[in-house]
């Protein structure tokens, strides 16, 4: 598993989630960040200002992409026969604007050697048993919220611009009260 965007707040979250459940995963972050999603559990960690994971010629059964910060034609190189490009979050239309995710992989077919066979639209339900999935995996030390920073109630403004620079590694918190 490729996770595309592993050092953020949903990043951290896939890369241990894959991890739990046995898969050999490879996080995709900045410098800064690639001693902390080893941490976490990746097994490699591609710095993106040093490599494009695009081109690394590595094969890999699912790429979970949060980052969005190449195209799908692009994302494809990577999957092997069939692989699945998993796309998450990002901003509206990101994903079948012209230039959008869907878009590019639909429209790149002949020009990769791999071809879309269907193109899915899920959504996680937050169901008990997830729940409760998450919670054990959470108990068990398997996966542990990395939070960045925290920021008082009253400095929610200052949270929302610093989440929205894009360089959170974790989650970024809220706490209220005492």
């Amino acid at each position: 598993v490729l996770v595309n965007g592993a050092s953020g707040g949903v990043g951290t979250f896939a890369v241990q989630l894959a991890r739990a459940f046995g898969a050999e995963v490879t996080g995709v972050c900045g410098p800064r960040n690639v001693d902390m999603v080893r941490s976490i559990g990746a097994h490699q960690v591609i710095d993106y200002t040093e490599r494009d994971f695009t081109r690394s010629g590595q094969r890999y059964d699912v790429l979970i992409d949060i980052a969005g910060s190449r195209p799908g034609w692009a994302c494809r190189r990577v999957l092997t026969g069939k692989g699945a490009l998993v796309a998450v979050g990002g901003e509206p239309g990101r994903w079948v604007q012209p230039g959008g995710h869907v878009v590019s992989l639909l429209a790149a077919g002949p020009f990769v050697s791999q071809r879309v066979s269907s193109v899915n639209v899920v959504t996680c339900e937050e169901t008990k048993r997830n729940l409760v999935t998450l919670t054990g995996l959470i108990e068990d030390g398997k996966v542990t919220p990395v939070i960045d920073r925290s920021f008082p109630f009253a400095r929610i403004p200052e949270a929302v611009t610093y989440q929205e620079a894009g360089h959170a590694a974790g989650k970024v918190v809220i706490t209220v009260g005492g």
